[in-house]
């Protein structure tokens, strides 16, 4: 079971383990979305952009990030819903880039019934040289104690 909304505190740091993007996420992200953009799929286009190569699509990187996040099972069975967010992409994320998320508590709140809370995060998608490649605030509504 993860963390109920008192047990979360503003300022609480979470680090996931490190994962490396491959041609394969690429290629199945492609696939699964339809988004066949040189810039992700034909590696001679590739080479001529300034990023002198395939990279993976923005997307991709947020949907990597919540998988990810998953992983450190703190949300396990006590995240209700995912509200919103707000999301930045920074830097590309290269075949080969071995990423990871930090993810800080930035805010909390009940819910105007206050059965449940808010709680906001600030997330941050990092590569293997420390660069923040995408970031953003992430709002997730989450049970309180009570609520089981």
């Amino acid at each position: 079971m993860g963390l109920y909304y008192e047990e979360l505190n503003i300022g609480e740091k979470f680090i996931t383990p490190k994962r490396t993007i491959t041609e394969a996420d690429i290629t199945i992200f492609a696939g699964f979305s339809g988004d066949f953009n040189p810039i992700h799929t034909d590696d001679e286009f590739a080479k001529t952009t300034q990023f002198g190569g395939r990279i993976l699509h923005g997307p991709a990187g947020f949907a990597i990030a919540t998988g990810l996040e998953s992983r450190l099972g703190f949300k396990e069975g006590t995240a209700i819903a995912f509200l919103g967010m707000t999301w930045d992409l920074k830097a590309p994320i290269l075949p080969g880039d071995t990423i990871h998320v930090v993810e800080t508590i930035t805010d909390k709140r009940e819910t105007s019934k206050g059965d449940k809370g808010i709680v906001f995060f600030h997330v941050a998608l990092m590569n293997q040289r420390g660069e923040v490649c995408q970031e953003g605030e992430w709002k997730v509504m989450m049970m309180k104690r009570g609520d089981v």
